[in-house]
């Protein structure tokens, strides 16, 4: 953010008003396109996440290891949209704090969890898929429900940990007074991180398992790749041979449509994680409008997921006609079908 054109000291705050907000000349047309489209993504965001929250809780036949990660991934951008969205939307459209110091810090420290936890469920799917692909025959063994336990009480209990405490403590502001400039100055919350904080963020929470999951994900493509040339030099003696081909079908088209989960985050948070790696360095004399761009990028993965799922997944789509159509409230909808080609 651009923190070179702010007081030189506190004193100089009296020419701006106490707690004031930085004076904007966006047009009043402007910012109600602003809000249209970032509450259309909040809507997509909040009710897309949903369908998969219920699909998943509700229908027998979606109770797995796989899926139990997903479940608890769009838990994750459900409250993104729903808890943070709303007020990063109006901080800026109006570039402008009205709700807070206190809750500055907890919208910052929720903020930095929820992105956080994303990666490690990310993380947690791309080891999930390993074992399903390239060793399917301890997956059952491995993936098990209480290992599934302990991942997700990691991916939700080590952001939380460190966000919450990084923030609370301000460490991650620690030697920035032109930060408390304007802290003191105007209604100003964003999440900033001095040098090295930025550092450490950039490296440990998003380079690190980014490339763990890219690496795994490689290994996924080269033995998938193997497994398809193996299977379409068989011969189709036995049921039990083609149904367990099907099921590695399957294994292989999960694989492929998390890892586009992980492409589509990859691409949508980087330019983020650069800006708090780099902008430290530059002085932070990166405009504030840029900023806000790559935050709601990083935010519009969110909005994302629920839509590659409509998209590649037909167990979504049909758990969404069962939800929309009130089905899912009849006696038994929770055992119907949403895998009608496996019959």
């Amino acid at each position: 953010m651009d923190l070179t054109y702010i007081p030189e000291d506190l004193s100089s705050c009296l020419e701006f008003g106490n707690k004031s907000c930085p004076f904007t000349n966006r047009p009043f047309h402007v910012r109600m396109i602003m809000y249209l489209i970032m509450t259309g993504a909040m809507v997509i965001t909040v009710f897309g996440n949903l369908v998969i929250m219920i699909s998943i809780s509700h229908f027998k036949q979606l109770h797995s290891p796989t899926n139990f990660l997903i479940l608890s991934m769009a838990t994750t951008d459900f409250l993104l949209g729903f808890v943070i969205m709303p007020y990063s939307m109006v901080r800026s459209v109006e570039s402008c704090w009205y709700f807070g110091d206190g809750f500055c810090k907890f919208h910052a420290s929720f903020d930095m969890m929820l992105s956080l936890t994303s990666i490690f469920h990310l993380c947690s799917i791309a080891i999930d898929r390993f074992y399903a692909v390239c060793y399917p025959l301890h997956y059952s063994t491995t993936m098990t429900t209480s290992m599934i336990k302990r991942l997700l009480a990691f991916c939700w209990s080590a952001p939380a940990l460190f966000s919450f405490g990084l923030v609370l403590s301000e460490a991650n502001v620690s030697g920035m007074q032109n930060y408390e400039i304007l802290v003191a100055c105007f209604n100003f919350c964003a999440l900033t991180f001095n040098k090295f904080w930025g550092t450490i963020m950039f490296t440990t929470c998003f380079f690190t398992p980014g490339s763990i999951m890219v690496g795994i994900y490689g290994k996924i493509f080269i033995v998938s790749k193997r497994h398809a040339r193996v299977i379409s030099n068989m011969s189709e003696n036995a049921k039990g041979e083609v149904k367990n081909n099907l099921s590695k079908k399957k294994d292989r088209k999960a694989a492929k449509t998390l890892g586009i989960v992980m492409g589509v985050f990859l691409a949508c948070w980087l330019p983020c994680f650069l800006a708090v790696l780099i902008d430290p360095y530059l002085d932070y004399s990166t405009p504030i409008i840029v900023l806000d761009l790559l935050v709601w990028l990083g935010y519009f993965n969110s909005t994302c997921n629920p839509l590659i799922h409509g998209f590649f997944y037909p167990w979504f789509r049909k758990a969404l006609k069962y939800i929309v159509s009130g089905k899912i409230f009849s006696s038994h909808s929770e055992t119907a079908n949403l895998f009608p080609e496996a019959h």
